[in-house]
């Protein structure tokens, strides 16, 4: 066995802190399992001395509405130069979501540093994260995905081109933060308006009806598929992130043949936007049979309550074997890769 020192960057300042947060902490503990050294870092405070930790364990980190943004401003500006103090690591496990560490922002000042970071590189990073970007790279590459427009459009340009109901979301945000579903013309302004108090581009993409699915990908293997059933009418914010709130299944009730049809455009999307490392990929199934890709997370969550470790666990892969294969998908990577 190779034993690694290993810090893990969690927190951050985007709406995801939290479940960065219960993310990081959890990979920590799992690292140790498998018999590595592990420093956990968070990039707004420094490294965790062991209370923080024990702090974290004990739960409740994450709440059933996302952060204040003000707060996470205030954050921000208290964050300049924690990065400078990493401590020494042969591989950085990124356990940060949404916001500069998952946009591509932190990958490509890692890049300089030429130490080994989990995940995709910083370009694939930025092309994941941007939603408009993406689903022009998914179609390119024969993965089907629902149309949409990008804000500002008027209530007749979505009628005409989308029809209603629509799916208005931030384009570069994740955990479904400022996402609504509109299903009324006279709904559709105050929805954008809210996405934009999360990211300064907006898209309106056509609603799909249908089964929620997901693929994880692990280096170049699809995981078991799952289907999430929601509590509410969406996947949203608490039912990602409270127990009980939604029913997942692994592997999804589909037939061999859908299962091999969905793992293929999983791992389709992933190439086409040049991804690394472990990821996940999102779907709607459509009434008819149709899959229909949404987005790619490069940082997916690993919480009690996410999607890969789940996805994992029906492979047979236990948590810290998770961890560890991640970790070590990272070893020799550089300048992006």
């Amino acid at each position: 066995m190779i034993k690694l020192k290993i810090a893990v960057l969690m927190g951050g300042t985007s709406s995801e802190r939290d479940v960065s947060l219960a993310s990081g902490i959890r990979i920590t503990e799992a690292l140790r399992e498998a018999g590595h050294e592990v420093t956990a870092v968070d990039t707004v405070a420094g490294a965790l001395s062991p209370a923080d930790e024990r702090k974290l364990l004990s739960g409740g980190v994450v709440k059933t509405a996302p952060p204040d943004t003000k707060a996470l401003v205030r954050m921000n500006a208290a964050m300049q130069g924690t990065l400078k103090a990493l401590p020494n690591a042969d591989v950085l496990f990124l356990a940060l979501h949404g916001g500069q560490g998952e946009d591509g922002t932190l990958q490509a000042l890692l890049d300089l540093t030429g130490v080994p970071y989990t995940g995709s590189g910083h370009m694939a990073s930025a092309l994941a994260m941007d939603k408009d970007l993406s689903k022009k790279l998914f179609r390119a590459a024969g993965v089907p995905t629902a149309d949409w427009l990008m804000a500002p459009a008027t209530v007749e340009e979505v009628r005409s081109a989308l029809g209603f109901p629509v799916i208005v979301k931030p384009s570069k945000q994740g955990s479904t933060v400022g996402l609504n579903i509109v299903k009324t013309p006279d709904q559709l302004q105050s929805a954008i308006d809210e996405a934009f108090e999360h990211d300064d581009e907006v898209m309106i993409e056509q609603f799909i009806p249908g089964r929620e699915l997901t693929v994880g990908i692990l280096g170049d293997e699809a995981l078991p598929v799952g289907e999430i059933i929601p509590k509410h009418e969406i996947y949203d914010y608490e039912c990602k992130y409270t127990a009980g709130m939604a029913v997942e299944e692994f592997p999804a009730n589909l037939s061999e043949a859908e299962t091999k049809t969905i793992q293929a455009l999983a791992l389709k999307a992933f190439r086409a936007l040049k991804l690394g490392g472990c990821a996940r990929v999102d779907f709607r199934m459509s009434p008819e049979g149709t899959f229909y890709c949404l987005e790619a997370n490069t940082l997916p969550g690993m919480t009690q309550t996410s999607l890969i470790p789940q996805a994992a666990a029906a492979a047979g892969i236990s948590f810290p074997e998770l961890c560890d294969r991640i970790a070590k998908l990272a070893l020799g990577k550089r300048g992006g890769d």
